[in-house]
């Protein structure tokens, strides 16, 4: 049976301060965090890939003690926290020289088989239905909200920044006004934009910040409420190195 999103959020809640709620959770959802780690590391974790499906129990433990409901829904959340984890174990292993090829022969085959071979069906339809709900739940109540301010999602990307100081200097808005969860409640609650305070605030030129006003308006929404499918992608649009201010 497929549970809600309210469903995992109150079982969150409970492991955080529950350590046999916790165990109960990752058994819970082993197919998940199996599935996150065949993603990753595109194998089996049996084939001699443990330590990598460790790793990612790991991280969706740490995932449950971070998690808060403002950082919106619970799976995509927990699968950055795996991904980021074993990122982190790759890049130290690559360091170390031991990375495994996916090419590498099977032992006792005769018929040239690799490693590849063995990569088996690992999908979860459960819990891939899931995430893919949360993130279209996501994605509908942030082109809400984006309407208030008479935006789309097409407005945003037209409107984002070319160039690499236009780009920094968006940055430097969005830095400043993370610290002020005063002033995005009110972005939020007004529909508007203060732009003499967000000036004045991050050092930006007023002119820069009014030619790009829509993709300002929407960085700043995505930080209003958690919506972390949406500002990874906002936050991961960046200009080629070298611009110059457009």
């Amino acid at each position: 049976m497929v549970r809600t999103e309210h469903d995992i959020v109150a079982q969150v809640q409970v492991a955080k301060s529950d350590s046999e709620a916790a165990d109960a959770l990752i058994r819970q959802y082993t197919g998940f965090i199996r599935s996150e780690t065949v993603k990753f590391i595109h194998t089996a974790p049996e084939n001699g890939h443990e330590d990598e499906l460790s790793i990612a129990m790991l991280a969706f433990y740490e995932a449950v003690l971070a998690y808060e409901k403002s950082r919106g829904a619970f799976l995509p959340f927990a699968a950055r926290a795996i991904r980021n984890r074993l990122i982190d174990h790759y890049r130290t292993e690559k360091r170390r020289g031991n990375v495994i090829s996916l090419h590498t022969p099977l032992s006792g085959e005769e018929d040239g088989g690799e490693l590849l071979d063995t990569i088996p069906d690992a999908a979860d339809p459960a819990e891939d239905y899931a995430v893919r709900t949360a993130g279209q739940q996501e994605i509908q109540e942030f082109s809400e909200k984006l309407a208030r301010f008479g935006l789309t999602f097409s407005d945003v990307a037209d409107n984002c920044p070319r160039q690499e100081r236009t780009f920094a200097a968006c940055r430097r808005v969005l830095d400043f006004a993370r610290t002020r969860p005063e002033l995005l409640k009110r972005v939020e609650d007004t529909g508007k934009l203060p732009m003499n305070e967000l000036a004045a605030g991050s050092g930006t030129d007023r002119k820069t910040m009014e030619r790009h006003r829509k993709y300002l308006a929407a960085i700043l929404l995505a930080f209003t409420n958690g919506y972390e499918i949406i500002r990874g992608h906002l936050c991961q649009i960046a200009p080629a190195k070298g611009g110059s201010v457009k």
